[in-house]
């Protein structure tokens, strides 16, 4: 027993040198690289370590320019940018992969990875963080901080030019505000102050859970939601997009009784989880869903939203391409 526990303790020691020396010569030629960086001019290598900065990169910069993006491109349950993340590298954030890369640039937001964005810091590599941006000018704010940190500012400003026309060419004039309300999984909702809240505000609607007391991260329980139901109910999920429990609420009968009497449509959380131009689009396909809305209520002859086609598309607006 004795002769395999030091056995056992040669081995961990071994492997726990070899990752040592497999970091030490990720990090050698460090300083080299990163003086070398800082001289090059704009940068070339770029790499993003957060979803919400890829989506800004990647219509900021050419391909050749873009070293990796975060992993959460690639996932289209979150991502907006798959197709424009296909083909290029991704990392899942740690100082090893990054360092590998020889970046002259990292990308990310406020919040990721601080220990990760310090150890970058300390060996001199040239990291830019991003504020999140919690409503429509804090989106304009993100594009210029990385359009200014890859060297790209008139682009930057182009993508902003992009993203206002969008949403002037829809936002809504006067006339009646239906209520709508945005619901997710573990029954959390969006309050007043978020990107939720100024999209729904931005495409006419009243976010009904502005004037809700939310609990704790915004949890807005069932029997809330269902005893005061808004004009439009907002799925940030579809309900089967998650097997787990912490979706159950969207699968609760209850809820499901109402979405047969309410209209509800799905705004899927490529188009809001983050501050980005995808943003626009979600905007967009509200603003169609509210038309929808006034539609049906002028047909039927009342303001009674009861009589509204229960399951709306959210999908029927086009997206554009930024340019």
């Amino acid at each position: 027993m004795q002769a395999r526990d030091a056995t056992l303790a040669r081995r961990m020691k071994a492997r726990g040198l070899g990752a040592l020396a497999l970091l030490a010569c990720v990090l050698a030629p460090w300083p080299l690289l990163a003086d070398s960086a800082r001289s090059a001019g704009p940068a070339r290598r770029i790499v993003s370590i957060n979803l919400c900065t890829d989506q800004i990169l990647v219509h900021l910069v050419g391909r050749d320019r873009i070293a990796a993006l975060s992993h959460l491109a690639r996932d289209s349950q979150l991502s907006p940018v798959v197709a424009d993340a296909a083909g290029i590298a991704s990392v899942h954030g740690s100082a090893e992969e990054v360092l590998a890369l020889a970046p002259d640039l990292v990308l990310t937001a406020e919040y990721s990875t601080p220990q990760v964005v310090a150890l970058l810091n300390r060996l001199g590599v040239r990291v830019e963080v991003v504020p999140l941006a919690s409503d429509l000018e804090g989106i304009r704010v993100a594009i210029r901080r990385v359009a200014a940190a890859v060297g790209e500012p008139e682009r930057g400003d182009e993508l902003i030019r992009a993203f206002d026309a969008r949403l002037d060419a829809v936002r809504p004039g006067g006339g009646a505000r239906p209520t709508a309300l945005a619901y997710q999984v573990n029954s959390l909702s969006a309050g007043a102050g978020g990107l939720i809240d100024a999209m729904l505000n931005t495409a006419g609607f009243l976010n009904m859970a502005s004037e809700m007391k939310l609990g704790p991260a915004g949890r807005l329980p069932l029997e809330s939601f269902i005893a005061r139901p808004p004009d439009l109910v907002v799925l940030a999920n579809a309900p089967d997009a998650f097997r787990s429990v912490s979706a159950d609420n969207l699968r609760h009968p209850a809820l499901r009784d109402l979405m047969r009497r309410r209209p509800h449509a799905e705004l899927g959380m490529p188009l809001w989880l983050c501050g980005s131009p995808a943003v626009a689009e979600g905007i967009e396909r509200l603003v169609a869903t509210r038309a929808a809305i006034a539609g049906s209520v002028a047909a039927a002859g009342t303001q009674d939203t009861a009589n509204v086609p229960a399951r709306l598309d959210l999908h029927a607006s086009p997206a554009r391409a930024m340019p």
